[in-house]
């Protein structure tokens, strides 16, 4: 097996992810994403806990078994059975599952925050030990210690496309855990969260958290001025998202334990000055009807057959009045659906003046569907520039297929998305373009029906005039068309003449 180290760059996750699907037998992927994913978090924390004990070696002054000196870092404390070169002297022997086993107990054990999060059925006798083993020495090949590995991000990048993989293995089932990376970035992009309050009500895997993170690294911020804030139904997912960050080295609060946004607020006194989320599309099994005088709903009382606006009134009752800006996700449908008081509330949401701008996306972009989507940008204290108007962005056109199924969105077409949402909020070299965007007044989309389908608003786009007359161009098509036909025929008796050589005339 090929050792992969930090001199590899380009294609690594692909070689690896690979690598350990061949290692999965006849294991689902449902199932077989839990013993990867833990394995690499597993991983990490040993090479993370490892070269800072070998740094507080060369320090006079510094005892490295001082407990202190690692969370002070965001490291986890791993006791000496629970390290990685421990655990990869046993890959090969048929105990390797009770290991592996061991030393997640023992460091949840050291580490509370960690209590309840990690896999621990590795020894269970459906698992083969001999592929345990063999994905246990292709990770030990996964070096990360180095500084240029560091930099990379190698273990968090390969986490993540892990995380991409089974989505799309998984298919809808996937959806529930794990957003594009693209839409994250996209919405990143567009609200720019580098100081304050960072929430996501329904976080998934963490990948809102990851990518504002990353925002902030390449505009040279400082992640300790974000808070980072979010909560998750689904235990399996929630799980996957304290590991996710904690891979990272991201310090959140995502509550002790899985909870329901709408029925368990973790966050009940919670003013975000960001907000960016991904809830499931038209959940119809909300428990609204034991929610109808709940204080959130501010701008009427949402369905109990459709969650879409319960999370928009949800978040905005969440934002900072004053700096706040929510990004999220939604199904089309929440554009124009008048049904079960749903067209009331977004009437009412217009008139205060909260929707800033919508971002009508591409058709399959989700691994779990292959529906088009929206992003949702909301405010409730606009600019001078931008108070009582909404920008439409219809960006279907955009992006590109990466498989028959899958649709990606590149680099450039993020930044044109985003450039136009701050020029426009900046006032500054921004114009509607026909079939792109399109600036339009409250009023005019109260006159509209208060729909908010950016098609409605930008137009079509215009095609360029080749010269040519009506006339003249059905002239042409039906001369061509002409042509055609009589080829058609000519083949048919063709036909009928070998059919007829044969004994089989018709």
């Amino acid at each position: 097996m090929a050792k992969i180290n930090n001199n590899t760059t380009l294609g690594y996750e692909d070689k690896l992810w690979l690598a350990a699907d061949k290692l999965r037998g006849s294991m689902d992927s449902s199932e077989y994403k839990h013993v990867a994913l833990g394995l690499i978090f597993l991983k990490y924390v040993s090479d993370a806990f490892e070269e800072k004990y070998n740094n507080l070696l060369n320090e006079d002054l510094a005892d490295p078994e001082d407990k202190d000196e690692y969370s002070s870092d965001n490291i986890f404390w791993v006791p000496k059975i629970a390290r990685w070169n421990e655990i990869k002297k046993h890959a090969n022997t048929a105990e390797i599952g009770k290991i592996i086993d061991l030393a997640m107990e023992t460091i949840e054990k050291e580490n509370t925050s960690l209590k309840g999060v990690l896999n621990k059925n590795y020894s269970r006798p459906e698992l083969d030990k001999t592929r345990l083993g063999e994905l246990v020495t292709l990770f030990s090949n996964l070096e990360i210690g180095t500084d240029k590995a560091k930099e990379m991000d190698m273990l968090g990048r390969v986490y993540e496309y892990f995380l991409s993989k089974f989505a799309s293995a998984e298919g809808k089932g996937g959806g529930e855990f794990y957003t594009p990376a693209c839409i994250v970035r996209t919405l990143v992009e567009m609200i720019e969260p580098y100081n304050g309050r960072v929430y996501d009500p329904c976080c998934g895997s963490g990948g809102m958290f990851v990518q504002s993170t990353k925002f902030i690294k390449e505009h040279q911020g400082n992640i300790r001025n974000v808070s980072i804030y979010g909560q998750e139904l689904n235990p399996t997912t929630w799980k996957l998202a304290k590991m996710n960050l904690a891979i990272r080295r991201i310090d959140g609060n995502l509550g002790m334990h899985n909870a329901d946004a709408f029925h368990n607020d973790l966050h009940k006194t919670l003013k975000a000055d960001y907000i960016l989320a991904n809830p499931p599309f038209n959940i119809s099994d909300w428990g609204g009807d034991r929610l109808k005088d709940d204080l959130r709903w501010k701008y009427g009382v949402p369905p109990t057959g459709n969650a879409n606006y319960a999370w928009l009134q949800h978040m905005l009752h969440h934002l900072n009045p004053q700096t706040g800006v929510a990004g999220t996700v939604l199904a089309n449908g929440s554009l124009s659906s008048d049904t079960s008081n749903e067209g009331t509330i977004r009437k009412n949401m217009i008139e205060k003046d909260v929707v800033e701008c919508i971002v009508a996306m591409p058709s399959q972009l989700f691994y779990a569907t292959g529906i088009p989507c929206c992003l949702w940008i909301m405010r409730k204290k606009k600019t001078e520039e931008t108070k009582n108007k909404i920008l439409f962005i219809d960006a279907r056109n955009l992006g590109y297929m990466v498989d028959r199924k899958v649709r990606d969105l590149s680099e450039e077409d993020i930044k044109k998305i985003a450039d136009t949402y701050h020029n426009w909020r900046k006032n500054e070299n921004y114009e509607d373009i026909l079939g792109f965007c399109k600036s339009s007044t409250k009023k005019e989309v109260q006159e509209s029906n208060s729909l908010l389908t950016p098609g409605r608003y930008v137009g079509t786009e215009e095609v360029e005039d080749d010269g040519v007359s009506f006339e003249e161009r059905m002239t042409t098509l039906t001369s061509e068309l002409k042509k055609q036909f009589e080829e058609s025929r000519k083949l048919d008796e063709e036909i009928k003449k070998v059919l007829g050589a044969i004994g089989y005339g018709i």
